[in-house]
């Protein structure tokens, strides 16, 4: 089936995280700048084809809002997985 990725209505695993603010000071005056929460996500398949993936990351993204983000598809010519030594497509 196609996976998904959780919108912001579902529990998260993990502990709720407010958005992070940077505090400065220019020329005398404080300042404080909210950053927006970023979520990187990176993923190798090797028997999905590409435009399946790209659309499930699309409709799972998806916010109608600036930042949503970008996809870039790249080749991988090799992997290795450290701890087994395994190589190429057993190592994903």
């Amino acid at each position: 089936g196609r996976r998904r990725l959780p919108d912001g209505d579902e529990p998260s695993p993990g502990p709720a995280v407010a958005s992070p603010q940077r505090k400065g000071q220019w020329r005398g005056e404080e300042y404080v700048v909210d950053l927006h929460q970023k979520v990187k996500i990176e993923c190798v398949v090797a028997d999905t084809p590409t435009e399946d993936v790209v659309e499930a990351i699309k409709e799972g993204a998806y916010t109608g809002e600036k930042g949503d983000g970008k996809i870039f598809v790249l080749p991988v010519s090799d992997a290795v997985q450290i701890r087994t030594g395994e190589t190429g497509t057993d190592a994903v």
